[in-house]
């Protein structure tokens, strides 16, 4: 069974899709569960139920916003792409540091395919577990935002809370 919760971010309503075992499966700037269920490997959805707190995910998440900007980094994710190159570039945008973005071909760089620039982008675009795996960490070749599925002005303001903190 997987739960859902949403809540009140100064980025706008942030929802979690959680398992029993308390892995993140989706998280968005989002109320709408089947646009977030959509994002889900189809090997790894399961019936949806509401709750009020999704545990140590939802934790994390808040002191995230209140300021503690490595409280996502303990947090356990679940995505599934059958390709290896996708999983480890999802690793490794978890490791981009909070204040500091890369680029999509620092990104590429880093996740050792330096010539793989639209994988790297594939990677964010793909990626169904935002904020948590911090594609809003990427920016296009040229430095600017790109693009972010919850919306540039969303991708700007996790910059700007980043690079304060």
């Amino acid at each position: 069974m997987l739960r859902h919760s949403t809540m009140d971010t100064p980025g706008g309503a942030f929802t979690l899709v959680v398992a029993d075992s308390g892995a993140v499966r989706a998280s968005g700037f989002t109320t709408e569960l089947p646009e977030l269920v959509s994002l889900i490997h189809p090997s790894l959805v399961e019936p949806t139920e509401p709750a009020d707190d999704v545990g140590a995910a939802q934790a994390a998440v808040r002191a995230y916003f209140e300021g503690d900007l490595l409280a996502l980094d303990s947090v356990v994710v679940e995505q599934h792409t059958g390709g290896e190159f996708m999983a480890h570039a999802w690793r490794v945008m978890r490791e981009i540091k909070p204040g500091d973005p890369v680029t999509y071909s620092r990104y590429a760089e880093l996740s050792g395919r330096p010539a793989a620039i639209r994988a790297a982008a594939a990677a964010c675009a793909r990626n169904a577990v935002a904020l948590i795996v911090p594609c809003h960490r990427v920016l296009r070749t040229d430095g600017s935002l790109g693009g972010y599925r919850w919306g540039l002005p969303v991708k700007s303001w996790l910059l700007e809370h980043e690079s304060a903190g």
